[in-house]
């Protein structure tokens, strides 16, 4: 008797345990392919319109934007970070005036967050910069490419991590979705983050940063397969090595390392937001496409924007933040940034 009851209960948990879910590898293309340029299009046609007026630091314009980008995120169920009571960081204006008094106003970082379900004291950041700058002669300057490009990326990014955590392949590590404002005027929200941090620097990994990825430059003018990448062997190998692999395997886009080059006289690795991390120790790594005829000019707008192309660069860069959130061990810093 006792051998057919410790027989029947050994089958029911063998029963049990063969319907409990089983968290298996996941190519991060199933959820890659989430980022449309559809979806892009859509986020790019509000946030790139007139209504926000340029998007200047602070201003009502770029106020409303990040409401746009607040209300989308509540849509597909993403929070705010731990540790925050809304989705803000308050910039003050004394900060963003006290290297230059430019007068600007008070303005917001607008982050949002998945945690990490096995390392979630370690953070993955991912950054773009939603200002531009305004209005000027009568004219908006939409900055469509610059940097409404990388700020829809983020939005669609975040989303296909969501998508994956909601079938149960959510990133081991925790993911901040950083849009900061005050770039065009010195890098100010990412230096605003950067100094007063919401998670500790020694525990962030990596930040991916995405700066004007929708259109080609005169280089590439055959071809939009392709995207700079800036500063990814700077202070890690390991980060390196990590972002040619995510797109030999899964993207196929060219990557260009043109403006990677210590000696580039246009020292892009110190004109975007990545650059406040990198200059902390974190590895870093911008995604670019490179100038065009319309950098800040009243003409990039939405209708110039290839969304093909951003589409595949948005895919790169979720795909190498998917590789980061999952591996075993985060990259280490081999390098002295120089």
């Amino acid at each position: 008797m006792k051998f057919k009851i410790t027989t029947l209960f050994l089958l029911f948990g063998l029963l049990s345990f063969a319907q409990m879910p089983i968290r298996t590898q996941v190519a991060p293309s199933k959820y890659s392919a989430t980022i449309s340029a559809g979806e892009l299009k859509t986020h790019l046609n509000i946030v790139a319109s007139n209504e926000m007026e340029g998007r200047e630091t602070g201003s009502a314009g770029q106020k409303k934007a990040g409401n746009y980008l607040i209300s989308q995120y509540k849509k597909a169920g993403i929070s705010f970070p731990k540790g925050a009571t809304d989705y803000y960081q308050k910039v003050p204006a004394a900060f963003l005036n006290a290297q230059s008094n430019e007068n600007l106003p008070d303005s917001e970082n607008i982050w949002a967050y998945i945690e990490g379900s096995e390392k979630p004291n370690e953070i993955i950041v991912v950054s773009a910069h939603y200002d531009h700058v305004g209005v000027k002669n009568g004219k908006t300057f939409n900055g469509a490419d610059d940097d409404g490009s990388g700020t829809v990326a983020l939005l669609e990014i975040a989303q296909a991590f969501q998508i994956a955590k909601k079938e149960g392949h959510g990133p081991k590590r925790s993911i901040l979705f950083l849009h900061v404002t005050g770039e065009e005027h010195g890098l100010h929200g990412s230096r605003y983050y950067s100094e007063n941090p919401l998670f500790p620097l020694k525990n962030t990994i990596t930040d991916i940063n995405i700066d004007m990825i929708g259109r080609r430059d005169e280089a590439h003018k055959d071809s939009n397969n392709y995207v700079y990448l800036i500063g990814s062997d700077y202070l890690s190998t390991d980060l390196y090595t990590i972002c040619e692999a995510a797109n030999a395997n899964y993207v196929h886009l060219n990557l260009d390392y043109t403006y990677n080059d210590r000696n580039d006289p246009n020292r892009f690795y110190y004109r975007s937001d990545h650059y406040n991390f990198a200059k902390n120790g974190i590895p870093s790594v911008f995604l670019f496409n490179g100038v065009h005829a319309d950098y800040h000019k009243s003409t990039d707008t939405p209708d110039k924007i290839e969304f093909d192309a951003l589409a595949k660069r948005a895919q790169l860069a979720f795909t190498i933040a998917w590789e980061l959130a999952n591996r075993e061990n985060r990259p280490i810093v081999d390098k002295d940034g120089n």
